[in-house]
Protein backbone atom coordinates (compact mmCIF):
# COMPACT_ATOMS: atom_id res chain seq x y z
CA UNK A 1 0.00 0.00 0.00
CA UNK A 2 1.40 3.37 -0.98
CA UNK A 3 1.99 5.82 1.90
CA UNK A 4 -0.23 8.92 1.55
CA UNK A 5 1.56 12.21 1.00
CA UNK A 6 -0.61 15.07 -0.22
CA UNK A 7 2.36 17.21 -1.29
CA UNK A 8 3.62 14.49 -3.62
CA UNK A 9 0.00 13.90 -4.68
CA UNK A 10 -0.36 17.56 -5.62
CA UNK A 11 2.88 17.48 -7.62
CA UNK A 12 1.74 14.35 -9.47
CA UNK A 13 -1.55 16.05 -10.31
CA UNK A 14 0.52 18.97 -11.62
CA UNK A 15 2.44 16.68 -13.96
CA UNK A 16 -0.86 15.23 -15.16
CA UNK A 17 -2.16 18.76 -15.68
CA UNK A 18 0.83 19.65 -17.85
CA UNK A 19 0.29 16.52 -19.93
CA UNK A 20 -3.41 17.28 -20.41
CA UNK A 21 -2.88 20.98 -21.12
CA UNK A 22 -0.49 20.23 -23.96
CA UNK A 23 -2.07 17.09 -25.43
CA UNK A 24 -3.97 18.78 -28.27
CA UNK A 25 -1.08 20.96 -29.44
CA UNK A 26 0.13 18.31 -31.95
CA UNK A 27 -3.20 18.63 -33.79
CA UNK A 28 -2.11 22.04 -35.08
CA UNK A 29 0.77 20.43 -36.99
CA UNK A 30 -1.14 17.80 -38.98
CA UNK A 31 -1.40 18.21 -42.76
CA UNK A 32 -4.01 16.86 -45.15
CA UNK A 33 -6.27 15.40 -42.48
CA UNK A 34 -9.76 16.55 -41.50
CA UNK A 35 -10.51 17.02 -37.81
CA UNK A 36 -12.63 13.85 -37.83
CA UNK A 37 -9.71 11.79 -39.11
CA UNK A 38 -7.28 13.20 -36.56
CA UNK A 39 -9.73 12.66 -33.70
CA UNK A 40 -10.31 9.03 -34.59
CA UNK A 41 -6.57 8.41 -34.94
CA UNK A 42 -5.68 9.96 -31.59
CA UNK A 43 -8.56 8.12 -29.88
CA UNK A 44 -7.02 4.79 -30.86
CA UNK A 45 -3.95 5.69 -28.82
CA UNK A 46 -5.59 7.72 -26.02
CA UNK A 47 -8.37 5.32 -25.13
CA UNK A 48 -7.18 1.91 -26.30
CA UNK A 49 -3.49 1.31 -26.99
CA UNK A 50 -1.72 3.46 -24.37
CA UNK A 51 -4.02 2.60 -21.40
CA UNK A 52 -3.64 -1.10 -22.22
CA UNK A 53 0.15 -0.84 -22.47
CA UNK A 54 0.34 1.00 -19.13
CA UNK A 55 -1.84 -1.62 -17.46
CA UNK A 56 0.16 -4.53 -18.87
CA UNK A 57 3.42 -2.93 -17.71
CA UNK A 58 2.29 -2.03 -14.19
CA UNK A 59 -0.53 -4.38 -13.13
CA UNK A 60 0.40 -8.04 -12.48
CA UNK A 61 -2.15 -10.56 -13.79
CA UNK A 62 -4.09 -7.75 -15.47
CA UNK A 63 -6.28 -9.91 -17.71
CA UNK A 64 -7.13 -12.22 -14.81
CA UNK A 65 -8.18 -9.21 -12.75
CA UNK A 66 -10.47 -7.98 -15.54
CA UNK A 67 -11.93 -11.47 -15.99
CA UNK A 68 -12.67 -11.76 -12.26
CA UNK A 69 -13.86 -8.16 -11.81
CA UNK A 70 -17.30 -7.68 -10.19
CA UNK A 71 -19.97 -7.25 -12.82
CA UNK A 72 -21.57 -3.98 -11.68
CA UNK A 73 -18.33 -1.97 -11.24
CA UNK A 74 -17.06 -3.20 -14.61
CA UNK A 75 -20.18 -2.40 -16.62
CA UNK A 76 -20.88 0.90 -14.86
CA UNK A 77 -17.29 2.06 -15.43
CA UNK A 78 -17.54 1.01 -19.09
CA UNK A 79 -20.96 2.65 -19.58
CA UNK A 80 -20.01 5.93 -17.92
CA UNK A 81 -16.75 5.95 -19.87
CA UNK A 82 -18.89 5.73 -22.99
CA UNK A 83 -20.98 8.70 -21.80
CA UNK A 84 -17.74 10.64 -21.35
CA UNK A 85 -16.89 9.71 -24.94
CA UNK A 86 -19.57 12.14 -26.14
CA UNK A 87 -17.99 14.78 -23.90
CA UNK A 88 -14.63 14.19 -25.54
CA UNK A 89 -16.16 14.70 -28.98
CA UNK A 90 -17.83 17.93 -27.88
CA UNK A 91 -14.57 19.16 -26.35
CA UNK A 92 -12.62 18.59 -29.55
CA UNK A 93 -15.23 20.34 -31.68
CA UNK A 94 -15.46 23.27 -29.24
CA UNK A 95 -11.73 23.96 -29.61
CA UNK A 96 -12.32 24.44 -33.34
CA UNK A 97 -15.15 26.90 -32.70
CA UNK A 98 -14.01 29.10 -29.79
CA UNK A 99 -10.33 28.37 -29.31
CA UNK A 100 -8.02 26.58 -26.93
CA UNK A 101 -8.02 28.64 -23.72
CA UNK A 102 -11.73 29.39 -23.51
CA UNK A 103 -12.72 25.77 -24.18
CA UNK A 104 -10.37 24.51 -21.48
CA UNK A 105 -11.53 27.07 -18.91
CA UNK A 106 -15.28 26.57 -19.25
CA UNK A 107 -15.33 22.81 -19.91
CA UNK A 108 -12.76 21.86 -17.28
CA UNK A 109 -14.21 24.36 -14.80
CA UNK A 110 -17.63 22.70 -15.07
CA UNK A 111 -15.98 19.27 -14.97
CA UNK A 112 -14.11 20.18 -11.77
CA UNK A 113 -17.38 20.90 -9.95
CA UNK A 114 -19.50 18.11 -11.46
CA UNK A 115 -16.75 15.50 -11.19
CA UNK A 116 -16.14 16.28 -7.51
CA UNK A 117 -19.72 16.61 -6.27
CA UNK A 118 -21.33 13.80 -8.30
CA UNK A 119 -19.34 10.85 -6.81
CA UNK A 120 -19.87 12.21 -3.29
CA UNK A 121 -23.63 12.35 -3.93
CA UNK A 122 -23.73 8.88 -5.48
CA UNK A 123 -21.44 7.08 -3.02
CA UNK A 124 -22.00 9.32 0.02
CA UNK A 125 -19.50 11.40 1.98
CA UNK A 126 -20.55 14.93 1.04
CA UNK A 127 -20.99 15.81 4.73
CA UNK A 128 -17.54 14.43 5.60
CA UNK A 129 -16.00 17.60 4.19
CA UNK A 130 -16.38 19.20 7.60
CA UNK A 131 -15.75 16.22 9.87
CA UNK A 132 -12.27 15.14 8.76
CA UNK A 133 -9.27 16.97 10.25
CA UNK A 134 -8.35 19.73 7.82
CA UNK A 135 -11.51 19.10 5.81
CA UNK A 136 -12.66 22.71 6.01
CA UNK A 137 -9.24 23.85 4.73
CA UNK A 138 -9.46 21.42 1.81
CA UNK A 139 -12.95 22.71 1.05
CA UNK A 140 -11.59 26.27 1.12
CA UNK A 141 -8.90 25.23 -1.35
CA UNK A 142 -11.52 23.70 -3.63
CA UNK A 143 -13.64 26.87 -3.48
CA UNK A 144 -10.56 28.96 -4.27
CA UNK A 145 -9.95 26.70 -7.27
CA UNK A 146 -13.44 27.46 -8.55
CA UNK A 147 -12.89 31.20 -7.97
CA UNK A 148 -9.61 31.00 -9.88
CA UNK A 149 -11.33 29.18 -12.74
CA UNK A 150 -14.04 31.86 -12.88
CA UNK A 151 -11.45 34.66 -12.98
CA UNK A 152 -9.50 32.87 -15.73
CA UNK A 153 -12.76 32.38 -17.59
CA UNK A 154 -13.47 36.10 -17.30
CA UNK A 155 -10.02 36.79 -18.73
CA UNK A 156 -10.78 34.33 -21.52
CA UNK A 157 -14.00 36.11 -22.44
CA UNK A 158 -12.23 39.48 -22.42
CA UNK A 159 -9.52 38.00 -24.62
CA UNK A 160 -12.10 36.88 -27.17
CA UNK A 161 -13.58 40.39 -27.09
CA UNK A 162 -10.15 42.01 -27.50
CA UNK A 163 -9.38 39.78 -30.49
CA UNK A 164 -12.92 39.81 -31.90
CA UNK A 165 -11.95 41.08 -35.34
CA UNK A 166 -9.25 38.45 -35.71
CA UNK A 167 -11.60 35.68 -34.52
CA UNK A 168 -14.47 36.68 -36.79
CA UNK A 169 -12.20 36.19 -39.77
CA UNK A 170 -11.06 32.78 -38.56
CA UNK A 171 -12.55 29.78 -40.36
CA UNK A 172 -14.83 27.74 -38.11
CA UNK A 173 -15.22 30.37 -35.38
CA UNK A 174 -18.73 30.20 -33.87
CA UNK A 175 -19.14 31.51 -30.31
CA UNK A 176 -22.69 30.25 -29.64
CA UNK A 177 -22.11 26.75 -31.00
CA UNK A 178 -18.73 26.57 -29.29
CA UNK A 179 -20.15 27.58 -25.91
CA UNK A 180 -22.94 25.01 -26.19
CA UNK A 181 -20.48 22.24 -27.01
CA UNK A 182 -18.19 23.38 -24.20
CA UNK A 183 -20.95 23.17 -21.58
CA UNK A 184 -21.89 19.67 -22.78
CA UNK A 185 -18.22 18.68 -22.71
CA UNK A 186 -17.81 20.00 -19.16
CA UNK A 187 -20.77 18.11 -17.72
CA UNK A 188 -19.93 14.84 -19.49
CA UNK A 189 -16.23 15.16 -18.62
CA UNK A 190 -17.22 15.23 -14.96
CA UNK A 191 -18.94 11.89 -15.53
CA UNK A 192 -15.51 10.37 -16.25
CA UNK A 193 -14.56 10.74 -12.60
CA UNK A 194 -17.75 8.90 -11.66
CA UNK A 195 -16.68 6.16 -14.07
CA UNK A 196 -13.31 5.92 -12.32
CA UNK A 197 -14.99 5.81 -8.90
CA UNK A 198 -17.27 2.96 -10.01
CA UNK A 199 -14.16 1.13 -11.20
CA UNK A 200 -12.41 1.41 -7.82
CA UNK A 201 -13.09 -2.27 -6.90
CA UNK A 202 -11.07 -3.21 -9.99
CA UNK A 203 -8.24 -0.97 -8.77
CA UNK A 204 -8.47 -2.59 -5.32
CA UNK A 205 -8.07 -6.01 -6.94
CA UNK A 206 -5.01 -4.71 -8.79
CA UNK A 207 -3.54 -3.46 -5.51
CA UNK A 208 -4.08 -6.88 -3.92
CA UNK A 209 -2.21 -8.43 -6.86
CA UNK A 210 0.84 -6.24 -6.27
CA UNK A 211 0.14 -3.20 -8.48
CA UNK A 212 0.81 -0.85 -5.57
CA UNK A 213 0.53 2.83 -6.47
CA UNK A 214 -0.23 1.84 -10.10
CA UNK A 215 -3.56 0.26 -9.11
CA UNK A 216 -5.48 2.98 -10.97
CA UNK A 217 -4.21 1.77 -14.34
CA UNK A 218 -6.48 -1.29 -14.10
CA UNK A 219 -9.72 0.67 -13.83
CA UNK A 220 -8.52 3.29 -16.34
CA UNK A 221 -8.54 0.69 -19.12
CA UNK A 222 -12.22 -0.08 -18.52
CA UNK A 223 -13.27 3.58 -18.44
CA UNK A 224 -11.30 4.53 -21.54
CA UNK A 225 -12.53 1.45 -23.41
CA UNK A 226 -16.09 2.76 -23.11
CA UNK A 227 -14.92 6.12 -24.41
CA UNK A 228 -13.10 4.50 -27.32
CA UNK A 229 -16.07 2.38 -28.40
CA UNK A 230 -18.34 5.44 -28.64
CA UNK A 231 -15.77 7.55 -30.51
CA UNK A 232 -14.75 4.72 -32.84
CA UNK A 233 -18.32 3.95 -33.94
CA UNK A 234 -19.23 7.63 -34.30
CA UNK A 235 -16.21 8.68 -36.34
CA UNK A 236 -16.13 5.56 -38.51
CA UNK A 237 -19.73 6.34 -39.53
CA UNK A 238 -18.86 10.02 -40.06
CA UNK A 239 -15.72 9.05 -41.97
CA UNK A 240 -17.64 6.93 -44.46
CA UNK A 241 -20.45 9.47 -44.71
CA UNK A 242 -18.10 12.38 -45.43
CA UNK A 243 -15.65 10.19 -47.36
CA UNK A 244 -12.76 11.23 -45.10
CA UNK A 245 -11.96 7.64 -44.10
CA UNK A 246 -9.62 7.36 -47.11
CA UNK A 247 -7.33 9.93 -45.45
CA UNK A 248 -6.01 7.11 -43.26
CA UNK A 249 -4.62 5.16 -46.20
CA UNK A 250 -1.70 5.84 -48.55
CA UNK A 251 -2.50 6.38 -52.22
CA UNK A 252 -0.18 5.00 -54.91
CA UNK A 253 -0.62 8.22 -56.90
CA UNK A 254 0.50 10.44 -54.02
CA UNK A 255 3.95 12.00 -54.03
CA UNK A 256 6.63 11.39 -51.43
CA UNK A 257 5.76 14.53 -49.44
CA UNK A 258 2.12 13.49 -49.08
CA UNK A 259 3.12 10.00 -47.90
CA UNK A 260 5.53 11.62 -45.44
CA UNK A 261 2.66 13.74 -44.11
CA UNK A 262 0.62 10.58 -43.51
CA UNK A 263 3.35 9.12 -41.31
CA UNK A 264 3.80 12.48 -39.60
CA UNK A 265 0.07 12.69 -38.88
CA UNK A 266 0.02 9.23 -37.32
CA UNK A 267 3.00 10.12 -35.13
CA UNK A 268 1.34 13.36 -34.03
CA UNK A 269 -1.88 11.46 -33.30
CA UNK A 270 0.03 8.94 -31.19
CA UNK A 271 1.68 11.81 -29.29
CA UNK A 272 -1.69 13.46 -28.61
CA UNK A 273 -3.20 10.17 -27.45
CA UNK A 274 -0.21 9.35 -25.25
CA UNK A 275 -0.25 12.77 -23.58
CA UNK A 276 -3.99 12.52 -22.97
CA UNK A 277 -3.65 9.10 -21.35
CA UNK A 278 -0.62 10.10 -19.29
CA UNK A 279 -2.69 12.76 -17.56
CA UNK A 280 -4.73 9.97 -15.96
CA UNK A 281 -1.66 7.84 -15.34
CA UNK A 282 -0.40 10.66 -13.12
CA UNK A 283 -3.92 11.33 -11.85
CA UNK A 284 -4.03 7.74 -10.59
CA UNK A 285 -0.68 8.11 -8.84
CA UNK A 286 -1.68 11.44 -7.32
CA UNK A 287 -5.10 10.11 -6.29
CA UNK A 288 -3.52 7.30 -4.27
CA UNK A 289 -1.13 9.75 -2.58
CA UNK A 290 -3.98 12.04 -1.46
CA UNK A 291 -5.00 9.42 1.12
CA UNK A 292 -8.14 10.37 3.04
CA UNK A 293 -8.61 13.41 0.81
CA UNK A 294 -8.95 11.59 -2.47
CA UNK A 295 -12.30 13.34 -2.96
CA UNK A 296 -10.30 16.54 -3.67
CA UNK A 297 -8.25 14.89 -6.42
CA UNK A 298 -10.60 15.72 -9.28
CA UNK A 299 -10.99 19.45 -8.63
CA UNK A 300 -7.27 19.73 -7.88
CA UNK A 301 -6.35 17.92 -11.09
CA UNK A 302 -8.78 19.93 -13.22
CA UNK A 303 -7.55 23.20 -11.72
CA UNK A 304 -3.99 22.20 -12.54
CA UNK A 305 -5.12 21.47 -16.09
CA UNK A 306 -6.69 24.91 -16.47
CA UNK A 307 -3.65 26.62 -14.93
CA UNK A 308 -1.22 24.97 -17.31
CA UNK A 309 -3.52 25.37 -20.32
CA UNK A 310 -3.29 29.13 -19.82
CA UNK A 311 0.48 28.92 -19.46
CA UNK A 312 0.55 26.99 -22.74
CA UNK A 313 -1.75 29.61 -24.28
CA UNK A 314 0.65 32.39 -23.27
CA UNK A 315 3.64 30.46 -24.65
CA UNK A 316 1.72 29.91 -27.89
CA UNK A 317 1.18 33.71 -28.03
CA UNK A 318 -2.61 33.43 -27.90
CA UNK A 319 -2.57 36.41 -25.53
CA UNK A 320 -0.09 38.49 -27.49
CA UNK A 321 -2.49 41.22 -28.66
CA UNK A 322 -4.86 41.45 -25.68
CA UNK A 323 -5.31 44.60 -23.61
CA UNK A 324 -3.21 45.09 -20.48
CA UNK A 325 -6.34 44.89 -18.29
CA UNK A 326 -7.16 41.44 -19.71
CA UNK A 327 -3.64 40.20 -19.07
CA UNK A 328 -3.77 41.46 -15.46
CA UNK A 329 -7.06 39.60 -14.88
CA UNK A 330 -5.44 36.42 -16.24
CA UNK A 331 -2.47 36.81 -13.89
CA UNK A 332 -4.81 37.33 -10.91
CA UNK A 333 -6.71 34.16 -11.86
CA UNK A 334 -3.50 32.16 -12.13
CA UNK A 335 -2.29 33.44 -8.75
CA UNK A 336 -5.61 32.44 -7.14
CA UNK A 337 -5.23 28.95 -8.64
CA UNK A 338 -1.69 28.67 -7.26
CA UNK A 339 -2.96 29.68 -3.80
CA UNK A 340 -5.75 27.10 -4.08
CA UNK A 341 -3.22 24.35 -4.83
CA UNK A 342 -1.22 25.31 -1.75
CA UNK A 343 -4.29 25.50 0.51
CA UNK A 344 -5.66 22.14 -0.68
CA UNK A 345 -2.27 20.48 -0.23
CA UNK A 346 -1.83 22.00 3.25
CA UNK A 347 -5.31 21.00 4.42
CA UNK A 348 -4.86 17.39 3.34
CA UNK A 349 -1.30 17.04 4.64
Amino acid sequence: MSTPNSLIGTLLHAVGGISAASCYLPSTKTKGWSWNTFWLAQSIFAWLIVPLILALLTVPNFFSIIADAPSKPFWMALFLGGIYGFGGMSFGKAINHIGYSLTYTIAIGISAVVGTIMPLMVFGGLGDFFTKPGGSIVLLGMLLSIVGVVICGWAGFKKEKDLAKEKLNKAGFNMMLGLGLTIIAGVLSGVFNLSLEYGQPIADMAAENGAGQFEGNAKLVVSTLGCFIVNFIWYIVVGFKQKTIIEFLPNKNENRETKSNLLRNWLLSSLTGSLWCLQFFFYGLGHVKMGAYQFASWVLHMSMLIFFSYIVGVIMKEWKNVKKETYVILLVGLVVLIVSFCVTSYGSY
